[in-house]
């Protein structure tokens, strides 16, 4: 499974970015799909998160301002990020579970994208 991510950029305090990640590859079956963020000196933590069926969780930080979605024909999973801030400025990752025919489970991680946050 590769994950390729796009839409990070630079944008000002109350602006909107979305993230995109897409899954390619030998997907057998894709279960809980989400997005990270680690910012400079600090530790990778989780954004958003969504299920399968459609189940979402988020940070404290972001809730009413960043919704989650995805697309399971596609093995897509976006990030609408709005009235963003500057300690929003981190690389964000898209991660993926898959689980195989086997019934085993894989986590994958996407290369990261950069959003900025800055006037």
């Amino acid at each position: 499974v590769q994950l390729q991510a796009s839409g990070g950029g630079l944008v000002q305090p109350g602006g909107s970015l979305r993230l995109s990640c897409a899954a390619s590859g030998s997907v057998f079956l894709i279960t809980v799909m989400g997005w990270y963020r680690q910012a400079p000196g600090k530790q990778r933590e989780l954004v958003a998160g969504i299920t399968r069926g459609g189940s979402t969780n988020y940070a404290d930080s972001v809730k009413g301002r960043f919704t989650i979605s995805r697309d399971n024909a596609k093995n897509t999973v976006d990030l609408q990020m709005n009235s963003l801030k500057p300690e929003d400025t981190a690389v964000y990752f898209c991660n993926v579970r898959e689980v195989t025919r086997d019934g085993d489970s894989f986590d994958y991680w996407g290369p990261g994208t950069l959003v900025t946050v800055s006037s």
